[in-house]
């Protein structure tokens, strides 16, 4: 077979850019956030006096436990604006980011929170020692819109503590989900109380500023979680056309739908898919494209993990799908190297599969490394070898059991220890290819550690983790 040379049509190689740090959209919505902290807190300084409310023990107690609540509420904002799927912070961030920030802020609002709720019972029980009972229950029951609180609380609660790794990996993604919905409940009900009692909500100016943080919380939300997607699935009208098995519990889905293209959808994305097949249909679930989109088709491929992918593999053809996305940054339009090096491991291989169609790249410019325990659970392997020698793509597979959770290399001679060394000696290059990884975290991990090793630049490193 004679190799193409040529580029994919419409594609042109992107040019290596200065290894310096490019600025994007990141940036200033970065600093708006921490601008937004900083608001907070000189509204507390100028409705309770700053330190000056902290020089008696009582005082002190209130004073914080409303500082405590206020920053509390605010990262409450940010992490919902985070995962709001607006797409110009969706495209600035990428959506792994967005989801270890929101994480953070959770688990930051979350215990600010619990502080805020114990200074205010330590508060009123030192003001009322002598009927403690009574002025907690006022506190978190008979006080104006505290009841709602408390209750919004106790929800926000559940959904911290299922979102602990622990007791993540002992529930399904479909429940975990729809627990994780009620984290919405819990922070609208907490609101009312902070208009009609937080004593930094009796400004007018200050009820504008926290009225608008919450509108636009409220309203992108609204816009780009429920209309947009709506708006898309019914414009697209996406139905599974066919079903093939990849391996054992493995399938590709492939659905035809109208000016797909308008969509703009880059390989190396993921959609969030609703298959009207039934009961359950409500549920999303994250799937990346395993093929090149084009202007009429797409295709996923899908490995049984819970009910909504092991539903996969009885949908049949004229299946109606409902989609959101598309989402994610591992795509060539964030090349910054001239060269490339895809690592796959289990079913990451969907989006490097995709990437390696269509991405810009000539002969000898594309290395694929592709890890996977058996050959029975080799996906595409058929697939990338053709497009292997029809691009001239170096392709290297490594199959058998993982060498250690710490590795990346599959088990081998002891030799062949060093990741770092191995990753060199495979690709000498590496510091002028993008590096694209995806697969299990800790693969991802051991992979990412050793291509800053074998001297790839932190900007060319691109990784999509298959874990939630």
């Amino acid at each position: 077979m004679t190799l193409s040379t040529e580029l994919p049509r419409g594609h042109r190689r992107p040019p290596a850019p200065p290894r310096g740090k490019r600025f994007t959209l990141a940036d200033p919505l970065g600093a708006l956030a921490i601008l937004s902290v900083v608001a907070v807190v000189a509204l507390w300084v100028m409705n309770q006096g700053g330190p000056i409310s902290l020089t008696t023990s009582d005082r002190a107690t209130g004073s914080l436990g409303l500082l405590a609540g206020l920053l509390a509420s605010d990262l409450m904002i940010l992490q919902v604006v985070l995962l709001a799927r607006i797409p110009w912070v969706e495209r600035s961030w990428g959506h792994d980011l967005l989801t270890r920030r929101h994480r953070l802020l959770g688990f930051a609002s979350f215990w600010l929170m619990i502080t805020h709720v114990v200074l205010f019972a330590v508060e009123r029980s030192t003001r009322e020692p002598t009927a403690i009972p009574n002025a907690l229950l006022s506190l978190f029951v008979t006080d104006s819109w505290m009841l709602f609180a408390t209750a919004g609380t106790l929800a926000l609660i559940m959904v911290v503590v299922t979102s602990i790794r622990a007791a993540r990996r002992r529930l399904r993604y479909e429940s975990w989900h729809l627990l994780h919905l009620y984290s919405y409940a819990g922070i609208a009900a907490t609101f009312p109380h902070t208009f009609t009692d937080g004593a930094d909500f009796h400004e007018t100016w200050t009820r504008v500023y926290w009225w608008c943080l919450y509108g636009f919380a409220f309203a992108a939300t609204l816009l780009y979680r429920l209309a947009l997607p709506a708006w898309r699935s019914l414009y697209h009208r996406l139905r599974v056309e066919s079903v093939v098995t990849e391996a054992p519990g493995t399938v590709s889905v492939t659905l035809k739908g109208h000016r797909l293209d308008r969509m703009r959808t880059a390989s190396g994305q993921f959609f969030v898919w609703r298959f009207l097949d039934g009961p359950g249909w409500s549920r999303g679930n994250p799937y990346t494209l395993s093929a090149a989109p084009t202007p009429d088709r797409l295709r996923i491929t899908i490995k049984s993990a819970g009910d909504g992918s092991e539903r996969a593999a009885r949908l049949t053809p004229g299946t109606r799908a409902l989609i959101e996305g598309p989402y994610g940054t591992l795509t060539a339009r964030h090349r910054t190297q001239p060269g490339m090096l895809l690592m796959a491991a289990g079913i990451g291989i969907t989006p490097m599969r995709a990437l390696l169609e269509d991405a810009p790249y000539a002969p000898g410019e594309a290395t694929l490394v592709y890890r996977y325990g058996a050959d029975e659970h080799a996906v595409f392997v058929d697939e990338l070898r053709a497009i292997a020698a029809h691009r001239g793509v170096e392709l290297i597979l490594l199959p058998g059991p993982r060498r250690a959770d710490t590795s990346w290399q599959a088990a081998g001679p002891a030799h062949l220890d060093d990741d770092t060394q191995v990753l060199k000696n495979l690709v000498p290059d590496i510091a002028h290819r993008d590096v694209y990884v995806c697969g299990p975290p800790t693969w991802i991990t051991a992979v990412r550690k050793a291509a800053r090793g074998a001297g790839a630049h932190r900007d060319s490193v691109h990784t999509e983790e298959f874990a939630w």
